[in-house]
């Protein structure tokens, strides 16, 4: 598990050497020239929340819809951020994430804040299909790391694009203690077994499609299934294995 993130942050570091090696031509026609101008996707979405806490359940909520960029500005769903350095097929990025791990104190056990991921990734945007590394560091209560590799490519049938994505997510045991480790205390308080977490690698595969509606409005449907590692599986904060996201949203296409 630490080789794992140890190659993950090394790939970080990396790319900016391969840049020169690997990095398109600059001019006219570079496809990684920043826009000084929205592009990408814009709207609205139904959110399908798949809650794995100690108050599990399954919910939709309406939320705002961006894939986009503004200049070294980019939203990719959950994750924001700047594009710093130009590498590779992509830039060196400073990104936070929005995550909703955290849960209410119930039953004898004590509240979860939500973290505040923040780090450095990259999206390389490649001839043979995208890569997303990104690894952050949870800054609030938990401490810990999070790390993802994740590879997309595009199948177009007629006018709809699919993109098969296929990853691994690492967190660290902080970062799994907080969330779903429980404590001496907590276990007599609400009669569950204590529990220390430990880190983590857990695959993920997804599937998403952009289906056009009319003019430059988009259908946006994302699937994605996570299996959990034991070490989070195991725990009696969690009712299941698996974790699914489900979105449906509709967008404007800004060019």
């Amino acid at each position: 598990m630490k080789t794992i993130f140890a190659t993950l942050t090394l790939a970080c570091c990396a790319l900016p050497a391969l840049a020169q090696q690997t990095a398109p031509t600059t001019g006219t026609n570079d496809p990684l020239q920043l826009q000084d101008r929205l592009t990408g996707d814009l709207g609205a979405g139904v959110y399908r929340v798949d809650s794995n806490g100690p108050d599990a359940h399954r919910h939709n909520q309406v939320l705002p819809y961006a894939y986009a960029d503004y200049g070294r500005f980019f939203a990719r769903l959950d994750t924001f951020g700047v594009k710093t350095a130009r590498m590779g097929y992509g830039y060196l990025e400073l990104a936070g994430r929005v995550s909703l791990d955290g849960f209410d104190a119930k039953r004898g056990v004590q509240r979860r804040s939500d973290p505040i991921p923040l780090g450095i990734g990259t999206y390389q945007e490649t001839p043979i299909g995208g890569f997303f590394l990104n690894v952050f560091r949870d800054f609030n209560k938990s401490h810990g790391t999070l790390a993802e590799a994740i590879y997309a490519a595009q199948i177009d049938v007629g006018p709809v694009s699919f993109y098969p994505q296929v990853g691994v997510e690492y967190r660290s045991g902080s970062y799994n203690d907080y969330f779903v480790g429980v404590s001496a205390s907590e276990a007599a308080a609400s009669g569950l077994r204590q529990y220390s977490a430990g880190a983590s690698t857990s695959p993920t595969l997804g599937l998403a499609a952009d289906v056009p509606l009319t003019g430059d409005w988009h259908l946006n449907l994302h699937l994605r299934r996570k299996w959990l590692d034991n070490a989070v599986g195991d725990s009696p904060l969690v009712r299941r294995h698996t974790d699914d996201t489900a979105i449906v949203a509709v967008s404007y296409r800004f060019k």
